[in-house]
């Protein structure tokens, strides 16, 4: 080779490692709301032995509790991955020190990312809206949903239809939200040419994915198809909520169900990053619910036995897996606030 040659070789590969280097992490976060490990492992038995969790080389775990007790809420743990604070139960976006934080969606706004929430529970819910809203009761669905419609978020799909257009201070929101495309379809969504676009999937709360819901990984295929053609780096949220509701009920067959939904988008997800390999993918819960156990089962069948211990939440940690650009931040044992800065760290590299 030629000197001409070796100074151009040298300076193509020094380009594409700069190039590579000042390429935008896209962050996907997809929390399954009450998955704890036991969740995980009656969906993974039910499942064939098998999950997508096994594909992610990093594990860490999560200490869960709010400012005020040691059993959280969705509120609370919401608001601490989003924003990095500790807040009281039932409270959305605003810290026990009543600071109002900017949530990571929202610095990835100001970077000039795309952000995207998808839910299997109604869009005002606590978990998504701990990403746009800032209520001192996450029972106030119609200011959450109020908050929603000024246009933070570029694309979102989930239930609560309601809270927009049936209001009791009588307003239409979705009238009023100018700059979205609202569909009705899953079909129309993948059609519009918006750059915003939101589809209610309920007018209420979605079923259950054993009563015909809408699988996850079609909305999740959804709107990543939409960053793929916005060209621009990107936040998603993806909430696998029911898993929580399963809990509550004391129903394993619900619980499992609804993981092994979530567990199919994990897979979508992962999927995509082997052609966009500067997405990191993080997995979490915001809790476990229900204490479930597994005291025992049929090795032949690999169907285990559960029992629950309670109805609500408990303050067990809950696990954290990821994959992808700075995976590696995620592994240990950390407070759930660490979730929201390591997110940062990664975004402000």
């Amino acid at each position: 080779m030629n000197k001409t040659s070796l100074l151009a070789s040298l300076f193509f590969s020094f380009s594409c490692a700069l190039a590579q280097e000042k390429t935008p992490t896209n962050i996907i976060l997809m929390i399954g709301d009450g998955m704890g490990l036991t969740q995980i492992s009656a969906g993974m038995y039910y499942n064939g032995n098998k999950t997508s969790l096994e594909k992610f080389p990093v594990i860490g775990l999560s200490k869960t509790h709010s400012s005020n007790a040691l059993v959280t809420d969705s509120a609370a743990s919401g608001t601490a991955m989003a924003s990095g604070v500790k807040t009281l139960n039932g409270v959305i976006g605003i810290g026990s020190k009543n600071q109002y934080p900017k949530s990571i969606l929202d610095l990835c706004n100001e970077k000039g990312y795309q952000t995207g929430l998808i839910s299997t529970s109604s869009i005002v819910h606590a978990t998504p809206a701990s990403f746009y809203a800032h209520v001192d009761s996450r029972r106030k669905y119609q200011e959450i949903a109020f908050q929603l419609s000024t246009g933070v978020v570029d694309y979102f799909i989930g239930g609560g239809e309601n809270h927009f257009n049936r209001r009791k201070d009588k307003r239409n929101l979705i009238k009023e939200m100018t700059e979205y495309d609202i569909v009705s379809s899953l079909s129309k969504f993948d059609k519009s040419e918006s750059k915003k676009i939101g589809f209610f999937t309920n007018r209420d709360e979605p079923n259950r994915i054993l009563d015909g819901r809408l699988p996850l990984d079609k909305a999740v295929k959804s709107i990543l198809s939409k960053f793929d053609r916005d060209q621009k780096p990107f936040f998603l949220m993806v909430e696998g909520s029911q898993i929580d509701w399963g809990g509550h009920a004391n129903e394993l067959e619900y619980v499992v169900s609804e993981f092994n939904d979530f567990d199919v988008a994990i897979q979508t997800v992962l999927d995509y990053t082997v052609e966009h390999p500067n997405t990191l993918v993080i997995v979490t819960a915001d809790h476990e619910t229900g204490g479930l156990s597994l005291p025992k089962g049929d090795i032949k069948t690999m169907e285990p036995e559960a029992i629950f211990s309670s109805l609500g939440h408990t303050a067990t940690m809950v696990p954290v897996f990821s994959k992808g650009p700075s995976a590696s931040l995620f592994s240990g044992i950390y407070d759930n606030t660490e979730i929201f800065t390591k997110m940062l760290s990664v975004l402000n590299k």
